[in-house]
């Protein structure tokens, strides 16, 4: 037997064990290493992640994200009491038990998303209280499977805004009272932006990684001059400041690294690739994470601004449409943003103060009670639809906004 342990075959076989040994602890140790490093690559992703961004996100990482959301469909929320941000957010008149009462609706309706626009002289008149505002408000709106989009700064209507009780609105105008931000004053001195710069990058800091926060909109309709409704009293060479501050606010916020991804919209001039001016919409089209449009036209119009915006490369958002004189409605646009998913959110929501169920032409043209057919808008204030139909419509096209 001990003759046998020691034949040249035998200690090739013991060779052999021996080597096999050595590998498979090898393969063991490499494979150890393998796991070690990919969980750290995995744990880094997550910090980044966590971390958020301090540059423009990637195509790639944008559609990595928006991939994951199911078709996000809402409106621009403005609750019925208000007439602007300021008489929305002022804790004078800032009312929980009415924006409850109304997101419910839009829960009925099936939104999952609503854009709510700020103010920077909230910030200045009360920080802390403005913050605890939002968070209230946000607490209502995921209490209602709403996401949000919040707007920092806003072009439109009203170029000098003011705090405190706000004016009633004029009767049967669109939007007699919407304010700006920042007022006109403000943008047209960068020396100055230091306290615009504070309120961007201290609201953003307190929800950058709010997950009822889904998008930053960082400037609504940049430039926008306003000529029909304050020709008077704005800002000459406003489209000069405006890029300026575009400029400015995507550097501002981005500072703060959020995990939310950024936006700003184009809403007039050519948005074609590479053909893109003024330079607002250059900017716009090519700093934003997601692309974002606003369209009140025919359905023509629409797949036009569609596919200039979609030329980019980028997940798209539809910041505003709906003007149903013209064929701008729920039932012709709905269907082509759900096929293209593109974030689809209409202007107005329950008609009230702002009165955007009137249209743009009453700052021209006198009316004496409300329209027909509505311009803007879905419900009166007791909760009853404009149009029955076109609720009923709506439910039907959103009963699926949970398919990825």
């Amino acid at each position: 037997m001990i003759a046998l342990m020691t034949t040249p075959k035998n200690k090739f076989l013991t060779v052999a064990t021996n080597t096999m040994k050595r590998i498979t602890t090898i393969s063991f140790v490499l494979c150890t290493i393998f796991i070690f490093l990919n969980q750290g690559l995995t744990a880094n992703a997550n910090e980044t992640h966590k971390a958020g961004m301090d540059r423009q996100w990637t195509k790639k990482e944008a559609w990595a994200w928006y991939d994951k959301q199911p078709w996000l469909v809402g409106c621009n929320y403005l609750p019925a009491y208000a007439g602007n941000p300021l008489e929305m957010w002022q804790a004078d008149t800032f009312d929980p038990k009415a924006i409850d009462r109304e997101l419910q609706l839009a829960e009925d309706l099936g939104f999952n998303i609503i854009r709510v626009f700020l103010h920077d002289m909230l910030w200045q008149q009360d920080s802390k209280g403005f913050q605890e505002r939002i968070d209230q408000f946000l607490s209502i709106a995921d209490k209602h499977h709403l996401k949000v989009m919040l707007v920092l700064f806003d072009a439109c209507w009203n170029p000098r805004p003011v705090l405190g009780q706000q004016p009633e609105p004029t009767p049967h105008i669109h939007n007699s009272t919407w304010s700006q931000s920042p007022h006109i004053d403000v943008l047209a001195k960068p020396e100055n932006w230091d306290g615009i710069k504070g309120y961007a990058q201290g609201v953003v800091k307190r929800f950058r990684e709010d997950k009822r926060v889904l998008i930053w909109d960082v400037y609504n309709e940049p430039g926008n001059p306003n000529t029909a409704a304050y020709a008077k009293d704005e800002l000459k060479n406003k489209e000069v400041y405006a890029t300026m501050l575009l400029k400015q606010v995507f550097g501002w916020v981005r500072e703060i690294k959020p995990t939310q991804p950024l936006t700003a919209s184009v809403w007039t001039g050519e948005w074609g690739i590479d053909k893109a001016k003024p330079e607002l919409n250059s900017i716009a089209l090519t700093q934003s994470d997601l692309n974002q449009y606003h369209s009140y036209l025919n359905k023509a119009g629409m797949l036009d601004h569609i596919a200039k915006v979609k030329a980019y490369g980028r997940p798209i958002i539809c910041g505003e449409y709906m003007s149903r004189p013209v064929g701008c409605s729920f039932e012709m646009m709905l269907p082509i943003m759900k096929k293209e998913k593109i974030v689809a959110l209409n202007w107005g929501f329950v008609a009230g103060r702002s009165q955007t169920n009137y249209p743009w032409e009453t700052w021209d043209k006198a009316f004496t009670a409300e329209p027909e057919i509505w311009f803007h808008d879905i419900y009166r204030q007791d909760g009853t639809p404009f149009s029955a139909k076109e609720v009923a419509f709506i439910r039907q096209i959103t009963s699926s906004t949970n398919d990825k």
